[in-house]
């Protein structure tokens, strides 16, 4: 498969032109980097845990997790630069 169709179908969220991968990856680790970190921490934790989980239970474990950020100040970060049209400043809480 070549990778315009690989792109198309979703097994490759970006093509990137040749020689360009590397800027592309940087660019991608930045903007994690600055992202959520409590929500990026927790959904590699439920990613992990959920592997030998029956479906129902890590959909449960996936409801109890997000109810439970959307208490976090992160939270209230996000909705309020949304509603504000800002960029959020993350804490990691």
């Amino acid at each position: 498969m070549r990778a315009p169709e690989a792109e198309r179908i979703g097994l490759i969220s970006t093509l990137t032109d040749e020689g360009s991968a590397d800027e592309a990856a940087r660019s991608l680790a930045r903007r994690l980097a600055d992202g959520p970190a409590l929500a990026h921490a927790q959904t590699k934790a439920l990613l992990t845990a959920e592997l030998d989980m029956p479906l129902s239970a890590a959909v449960e474990l996936d409801a109890s997790t997000q109810a439970l950020l959307m208490t976090g100040e992160d939270y209230a970060e996000f909705h309020a630069a949304f509603t504000e049209e800002r960029p959020a400043k993350w804490r990691g809480r």
